[in-house]
């Protein structure tokens, strides 16, 4: 398996007191929202091979999504003329997969069921300790149980969030968690304590971006996975992580 890394972290969370706390969302300016870094075209490689050795891992979607996804893949294609950005390729028919072709954000698609939003479709080729197949088709709530951090008073303020996201006012956040593994595509829990000496290994950091499509009202939240060695940390983010230790996975 390949090393991809990013050379530096760009969003470091635990640094500011507005993004370290959760759920610590802040407005995002579209300009932000799609990324290509140093790693884009070794993630965008990455993600294909994902597509063709096991599709049905990191894509899937109800019928109840298709609007949602031809509607996100319009806007991204938008998004990419407006950046000068290569445009999808055109003729790969399904949405998401013709997504995958300009962009190395995973993409998850919520529609709101009743009281809640509840994930209905998702290009996921680098989820972090969660499986796709687990997830589909469940609401936000019970897509995060596994998480300690994520109380009940969080998970309202999250869906808060969700039933408030307007059109054209987007929002984002990031997570930081240490790993021992490069691996990409890390959808098992795994406890890297005792593996990794402090100061080594890996940070990864997810970009994680909420905006609501203006035809079909889908929310789509969308993920921009950054690697780097512990070593390659600024003086600053490390000096952060003496106060604000991240867990480990």
């Amino acid at each position: 398996m390949p090393e991809i890394c990013q050379i530096a972290l760009t969003d470091a969370p635990w640094v500011n007191a507005n993004t370290r706390r959760l759920p610590g969302v802040q407005p995002l300016d579209m300009n932000d929202w799609l990324q290509f870094d140093d790693a884009f075209e070794a993630q965008r490689i990455e993600r294909a091979r994902l597509l063709y050795d096991r599709q049905e891992d990191v894509l899937q979607c109800l019928e109840t999504a298709r609007d949602a996804e031809e509607e996100l893949a319009a806007f991204v294609s938008n998004r990419l003329s407006q950046l000068g950005r290569a445009p999808l390729d055109l003729q790969e028919r399904d949405p998401l997969l013709r997504i995958a072709t300009g962009v190395v954000e995973d993409m998850c698609i919520l529609q709101k069921q009743g009281e809640e939003h509840v994930l209905t479709s998702a290009l996921l080729c680098f989820p972090a300790n969660w499986r796709l197949s687990e997830k589909l088709g469940r609401p936000l709530a019970m897509i995060h149980a596994p998480v300690d951090a994520y109380t009940s008073d969080i998970a309202r303020r999250v869906q808060r969030l969700f039933d408030a996201v307007q059109v054209g006012r987007p929002l984002w956040r990031a997570n930081a968690l240490r790993y021992a593994t490069p691996n990409l595509f890390q959808p098992d829990r795994h406890v890297a304590q005792s593996d990794v000496p402090d100061g080594e290994g890996y940070l990864r950091s997810e970009r994680q971006s909420i905006l609501r499509l203006p035809e079909t009202g889908a929310v789509v939240f969308s993920i921009h996975t950054r690697l780097v060695k512990m070593t390659n940390l600024t003086p600053e983010q490390k000096a952060g992580l003496e106060v604000h230790p991240l867990g480990h996975s």
